[in-house]
């Protein structure tokens, strides 16, 4: 085993967590929050301009981030699930307040900023730094070399050794931690950009080698992916799609483009930028029904973002406890009062669980094992608490072979033990 400290770092879509570990222990580095210290720190930044000075910008992150916004949402920009574009080639940069900031940039000021956070427990500690990444990035065509460029360049000021590992192996080790007697082990890590699986074989306790992965499969469609779900359904009727406009003496359909960036989270801020309020504003003048536009340019403009995802959130959750729920969410000329059932809520996620059970076919047959072989399966990521996802792997498998446990903490302390593997390019993703 290695001898030095390892650093287990999971950069989330919508979470990042870290750990650390020597010999077999791993523990969560604690961050400190506005209120009290948390393992889980938000990924999420928040810029605003500091006093008069133009072009002086200050940045804050996590927890921070969501403070600083709710206290000026109309002056800052609030800037989540950035994660998601790691792998887009047509993402170049972020626009905020006229200032073009780089997926790196992003990165690197995310890092930096709960580095802080932290009370030094991330400054140079450990010998190797291991970072989990999707098997399959989000997006419609996702480039993972690109990614990994841009994953290099956030991460180089750590200055340590850095490894890349598939984030349901990080998973898979925490849960081998559990256990005495040897398995072989579905790992399902739901998160909010993706969806990824892995078999692995686990052995007993004290064997050399613990873990042995045998397939890893993943699509990019999760937790943000199912947010866009609702808000297709609830708010953007209100805001325009499905409806026309006048082009000369011609009436064609709106354009489906802007209704895709609003319910995408880590775009739906970057439409507060001059050019897109002035398109938002020329289709507004050939709508046939312009004060729907005024309302999506409306929540665009006021910076309303956070509080949709607030809204859209706390209705995924109720429907996890309840078979209906109250959805309500208010802004600027508009509020949408709609009781929402967990039948119309899995069936408008009907064909992104149908995609997620083609990954989780394409693992096990990579894999070249049965269903009936597999002695457990290990759910993780705050997405697994969705009863429809849970009921994909109970109906297949049978509620007594499913684990969970650490939905948002389990790959962070996973990755930390991997990096005390003695053969850690085995592990290279």
């Amino acid at each position: 085993m290695a001898s030095s400290s390892s650093l287990g770092f999971d950069f989330g879509t919508t979470n990042s967590v870290a750990a650390h570990a020597t010999e077999e222990v791993s523990d969560l580095v604690l961050l400190q929050g506005p209120e009290d210290d948390d393992a889980v720190f938000r990924s999420a930044l928040c810029f605003w301009e500091e006093g008069n000075a133009r072009g002086a910008l200050e940045v804050a992150a996590g927890p921070w981030a969501i403070a600083e916004y709710l206290d000026s949402p109309e002056t800052s920009r609030f800037l989540q699930s950035f994660k998601s574009v790691a792998a887009s080639a047509s993402f170049e940069h972020a626009i905020v307040f006229e200032r073009r900031y780089r997926f790196e940039e992003m990165g690197r000021l995310f890092l930096r900023l709960m580095r802080e956070k932290a009370k030094g427990a991330l400054d140079g500690q450990a010998g190797r730094v291991i970072v989990g990444r999707p098997v399959e990035y989000a997006g419609a065509r996702p480039d993972a070399a690109l990614a990994r460029a841009r994953y290099d360049m956030m991460f180089e000021g750590f200055g340590a050794e850095i490894h890349y590992v598939y984030e349901p192996l990080g998973a898979a080790f925490s849960y081998a931690s559990r256990l005495d007697e040897p398995a072989t082990v579905l790992v399902a890590d739901f998160g909010g950009g993706t969806s990824d699986f892995s078999v692995v074989r686990i052995a007993e306790r004290g064997a050399p080698r613990r873990c042995t992965p045998l397939a890893h499969a993943g699509v990019g469609i999760a937790g943000d992916r199912f947010d866009q779900r609702i808000v297709d359904h609830l708010i953007l009727p209100m805001l325009g799609k499905g409806g026309k406009y006048r082009s000369f003496d011609k009436i064609l359909d709106i354009p489906g483009g802007w209704f895709t960036d609003f319910s995408d989270w880590s775009r739906l801020a970057l439409m507060r930028n001059r050019k897109t309020l002035a398109e938002l504003d020329k289709l507004r003048r050939a709508a046939l029904d312009p004060k729907a536009i005024e309302r999506m340019i409306a929540i665009v403009e006021g910076e309303m973002g956070y509080q949709l995802y607030h809204a859209v959130g706390a209705l995924k959750r109720a429907l996890s406890a309840e078979e209906q729920a109250h959805f309500h969410f208010e802004g600027p000329d508009l509020r949408i009062e709609a009781d929402v059932t967990r039948a119309a809520f899995e069936a408008w996620i009907a064909p992104d669980i149908a995609r997620i059970e083609g990954a989780v076919d394409q693992a096990l047959t990579q894999a070249g094992v049965e269903p009936a072989a597999i002695d457990r399966v290990f759910l993780t990521g705050g997405t697994s608490l969705t009863p429809r996802v849970r009921r994909l792997f109970t109906d297949r498998f049978g509620a007594e072979r499913i684990a969970s446990g650490g939905e948002l903490t389990s790959i962070a302390h996973g990755l930390a033990l991997i990096g005390q593997q003695d053969d850690i390019a085995a592990w290279a993703a």
